[in-house]
């Protein structure tokens, strides 16, 4: 199935939405052997939404940043991320 060319755009988990399609289809749709992808992908949409909630409030447009921009906030929100022990 060809990919929508807005697609990586319009979605910043594509790959990890992808991940988790990928598991399913490997593990005959068994949720529970694919439940780190799903984990994955969950945090990776409460970022983006955190993202653009923030980008919204502030004013800022678009309210999700372009593709090219995204590795650079990702890099910089684990800089200063505490820790876990």
């Amino acid at each position: 199935m060809p990919r929508n060319n807005n697609a990586e755009r319009d979605n910043p988990c594509l790959k990890e939405q992808e991940l988790s399609y990928k598991c399913l289809n490997k593990n005959n749709f068994d949720r529970e052997k694919c439940e780190v992808y799903f984990v994955n992908y969950n945090n990776c949409k409460e970022f983006w939404n955190k993202v653009r909630s923030d980008r919204r409030a502030k004013g800022i447009e678009p309210y999700l940043p372009p593709v090219e921009e995204r590795a650079d906030i990702k890099a910089e929100y684990m800089k200063s991320k505490p820790s876990r022990n």
